[in-house]
């Protein structure tokens, strides 16, 4: 059989495994290769190859070798766990920085603690232990987590669409994992644990430096509202994906989609009155994509008027020059996450002219021309009007110099999931906002999936150097996220992404948003009724009356 790779073509005798395959033909790079792409999918190092096929090396600077990469490492720390507190179930919670926050249930874990489960993890990882690859039928998974006294996910596995799963076993456990793995324990060389009470992040490698353990990024304020979502998770009983599945079938979530609108609306008016409080007169809202940026400032400017305010909303949106003049990425597309695609002198101009009490002319960027409008709004705002300025950019300090700190408040917007799967495998944040985009393009801007997913990478490198350094600026942090919400995208677009063929360049982010959605329930049409029109979530599905 023929294999190419890097432009290169060698013959091998059939079947070969790929890891032999990557030493003959790259050596150099043997290290560095974690897996490999073959007809959009991922093969691990450990498979065997039947037939001629083109094959592209998976490195850590790839998305899906990071996801290897971090599920192999949750492995060992879940074994180096079992080893040194058997009785306490682990739970891997969120990303911090380039890293994951980890809980043991029941368990504060002391700074001694943490050292011992690292030392425990590099003994691992030193052993260099198989992670073992095995076919077990949905009877015998179910029944091995049952035993193990995981219900959670022996729960979930009653739900998934197949009558097998593949089960790694590794030092004497065995795990069920949604994607790849290494070959074994002693590829895992870059990690470090560092106490986080109550719990402990797990440092992943750094992105550019590979061969290095990434610097801990301490996020309080992203930390806090991620742990009162979890307390809200807790409140409901609704923690896990089998957790939403039981809500579905009992046909309680109506009940839930009601609690959960109304802890947005409590915490909605909980920002008003400190807004108020503080006699903040611009207050700059700023999210990754598909947060609900524009719904919430919308949202916000109803709970500051029965306050007796009357804010104005501000789009930055507004202030972008002319298409045919924005800066060029690489590829020779306009860069239209750059902050040198708006005009930062005529915004800042616009909201000191109008704090000043001035006349003030606001411009409109016309979307269909991909120009601004001739025309622009001209209005005169008293002291009793804040103004809500809402866009990607809103927390970059450059956009504030000509203020004073004192009269501006920065809020920081995002999905923030805090529901997993079972407690050994989260569902990202990333691939809940992607999910919420697909649906909003599709519906709303004639945009196929398939468009939406070749431009994520794009959307998410804007967001790394524009938006996420700035999130900690911000005085308040709002999680958008609404723990109904994955059943309901669900139903909307399930069937839209299996048509995506494999042969889509792009395949591989909507066959991890199928993996997710396999587990989880569709909602019957007359339960969308329950959701609010002023919901967020209205954003993406249809049905807000904030735009009509």
């Amino acid at each position: 059989m023929n294999i190419t790779m890097n432009g290169k073509t060698m013959s091998f005798q059939a079947p070969q495994k790929l890891k032999a395959i990557v030493e003959a033909m790259i050596p150099e790079r043997t290290d560095e290769v974690l897996a490999c792409f073959i007809n959009r999918s991922v093969i691990e190092l450990n498979a065997e190859i039947y037939e001629s096929a083109e094959l592209y090396p998976i490195t850590y600077a790839n998305e899906e070798g990071r996801r290897i990469y971090e599920r192999s490492m949750r492995f060992v720390l879940l074994i180096a766990a079992r080893r040194l507190f058997p009785d306490y179930q682990v739970r891997i919670e969120h990303s911090i920085g380039q890293g994951v926050y980890i809980e043991l249930d029941r368990m504060r874990l002391s700074q001694g603690d943490v050292e011992s489960l690292e030392m425990m993890m590099h003994d691992i990882v030193a052993e260099n232990l198989p992670f073992t690859r095995s076919r077990w039928s949905k009877e015998e998974a179910i029944t091995y987590f049952q035993d193990e006294g995981d219900m959670d996910k022996a729960r979930l596995l009653m739900y998934r669409p197949y009558d097998f799963f593949d089960i790694y076993t590794c030092g004497g456990m065995s795990e069920y994992f949604y994607g790849a793995m290494l070959p074994s324990t002693g590829m895992l060389n870059a990690f470090a644990l560092r106490a986080y009470a109550p719990g402990l992040v797990l440092l992943l490698p750094d992105r550019t430096k590979p061969d290095q353990v990434a610097e801990f990024v301490s996020l309080p304020k992203h930390m806090a509202v991620l742990a009162q979502s979890n307390y809200w998770c807790k409140v409901l009983n609704c923690s896990t994906a089998a957790d939403l599945n039981e809500l579905i079938k009992q046909n309680k979530l109506r009940d839930f989609i009601r609690v959960n609108e109304a802890f947005h609306s409590k915490s909605l008016a909980e920002i008003a009155e400190d807004i108020t409080k503080r006699g903040a007169r611009a207050i700059f809202i700023s999210g990754p994509s598909s947060s609900g940026k524009t719904t919430f400032a919308n949202r916000l400017s109803i709970h500051l008027r029965v306050n007796g305010l009357t804010p104005l909303l501000i789009s930055m949106d507004d202030f972008y020059f002319d298409r045919d003049s924005l800066p060029l990425e690489e590829d020779g597309q306009p860069d239209l996450e750059s902050l040198d695609a708006l005009d930062v002198p005529l915004l800042q101009s616009c909201l000191n002219s109008l704090l000043s009490g001035q006349e003030t002319l606001l411009p409109r960027f016309d979307f269909t021309t991909k120009k601004r409008a001739a025309d622009g709004v001209r209005i005169r705002i008293g002291t009793d009007t804040p103004l809500i300025i809402e866009g990607i950019h809103a927390l970059n300090p450059k956009l504030h110099e000509p203020f004073e700190k004192g009269m501006m408040c920065f809020i920081y917007i995002s999905q923030l999931t805090t529901l997993n799967l079972d407690w050994h495998n989260r569902i990202r944040t990333t691939d809940a906002r992607l999910l919420r985009r697909i649906v909003r393009d599709y519906q709303f801007r004639a945009t196929p999936p398939e468009k939406t997913l070749a431009m994520w990478d794009k959307v998410r490198k804007g967001e790394e150097k524009w938006v996420f350094p700035f999130q900690e600026k911000a005085d308040i942090v709002f999680n958008s996220a609404l723990h109904y919400e994955l059943p309901i995208l669900k139903t909307i677009t399930y069937n839209m992404l299996k048509s995506i063929p494999k042969t889509d360049p792009h395949y591989i982010k909507c066959s991890r948003i199928l993996k997710i959605l396999n587990y989880l329930l569709p909602v019957p049409e007359e339960v969308f009724n329950e959701i609010p029109p002023l919901s967020i979530l209205r954003e993406f599905i249809g049905g807000n009356t904030l735009y009509t």
